[in-house]
């Protein structure tokens, strides 16, 4: 199989297993506002900004993209 499609297959393959896990445990998981993520409320003005949620989510994604380079070779 060409290499562009396997890498098109398998970010498809992501984006549905990620889509799952954020429909089925967001009831569960409460990414977004977890301690560490920074929340500034004003009268007429809010600002958030997920700082541990992007810390995490990018941990998860290294150790993912780490485990199928592993298992490619």
């Amino acid at each position: 199989m060409n290499p562009i499609a396997k890498l098109l297959v398998m970010a498809g393959v992501i984006l549905i297993i990620v889509g799952l896990v954020w429909q089925v445990g967001g009831r569960f998981l409460n990414l977004g506002r977890l301690p560490g993520d920074i929340v500034v409320e004003k009268e007429n003005f809010r600002f958030y900004f997920p700082l541990m949620t992007s810390i995490i989510v990018s941990v998860v994604l290294s150790l993912l993209f780490y485990l199928f380079r592993f298992f490619k070779s």
